[in-house]
C-alpha cells in the first residue's frame, strides 16, 4: 500500500487565474512603446509561465533528476537551431536571394545616426 495521501495537488483553478492575468500583462505590455517595458513584458513573463506551467502542469518536480539533463539538452538544440539558421537569418543578401527591407532599415538607422552627431 503506498502511502499517496501526503501527495500535494496544487490548486489548477489558481494557477489558470495567474496564467491570465501574466497573459494580460504580457498583451498590455507589448503594446507600450517602450523597449524595455516591451522586452521585459515579453521575456520575463514568458519565463514565469513557463515555469508555472512546468511545475504544476507537467509535475516536473517529481523527476528532479532529470531536470538539470533536460535543460542541458534543450539549450544544445537552440543553439543547433540558431547555428543552422544564423548564416541566412543574419546577413542581408545570399545568393538567389536579398533582405531589401533589412538593407533599407540599416540605411535610414545611418543616416539617422549621421544627422544627430
Amino acid at each position: 500500500m503506498t502511502n499517496e495521501s501526503h501527495v500535494h495537488h496544487p490548486n489548477y483553478v489558481k494557477i489558470w487565474a495567474v496564467l491570465v492575468a501574466l497573459l494580460v500583462i504580457s498583451v498590455a505590455g507589448s503594446l507600450s512603446s517602450m523597449r524595455a517595458v516591451v522586452l521585459v513584458a515579453a521575456f520575463g513573463v514568458a519565463i514565469v509561465k513557463a515555469y508555472l506551467v512546468a511545475k504544476n502542469f507537467m509535475h516536473v518536480t517529481v523527476e528532479k533528476r532529470w531536470v538539470p539533463y533536460l535543460l542541458v539538452a534543450m539549450i544544445a538544440f537552440v543553439v543547433i537551431l540558431f547555428a543552422g539558421v544564423a548564416p541566412d537569418v543574419m546577413r542581408h543578401s545570399g545568393l538567389h536571394w536579398s533582405n531589401d527591407a533589412a538593407k533599407q532599415a540599416v540605411e535610414t538607422g545611418m543616416k539617422a545616426a549621421t544627422k544627430h552627431e
